[in-house]
């Protein structure tokens, strides 16, 4: 238990910091192979300089299924875009 405000401040770590390794040099992403400049934009992405962890930015947590969400949701709407160009 902590013992006085020292102690307490030592163990709030920043909104800014990577959650996997705790570094504060982190940078948001401005663009991916998946997402083009928009992608990364919406999923908040944001990515560790030293340990390379990426990450959404307000949760704090991986990307990896929304990330397989957004390419799904494009796929599916430039393959009915085709479609109906084709189809005409």
């Amino acid at each position: 238990m902590p013992t006085n405000q020292t102690d307490l401040l030592d163990n709030i770590t920043s909104d800014t910091a990577c959650p996997a390794c705790n570094s504060e040099n982190v940078k948001d992403i401005s663009w991916t192979w998946w997402g083009g400049l928009i992608g990364p934009r919406i999923l908040k992405h944001t990515k560790c300089a030293d340990c390379k962890f990426t990450y959404n930015r307000n949760t704090k947590k991986s990307n990896n299924t929304p990330i397989a969400i957004y390419l799904a949701v494009t796929t599916i709407i430039a393959f009915g875009i085709v479609y109906f160009v084709v189809a005409r």
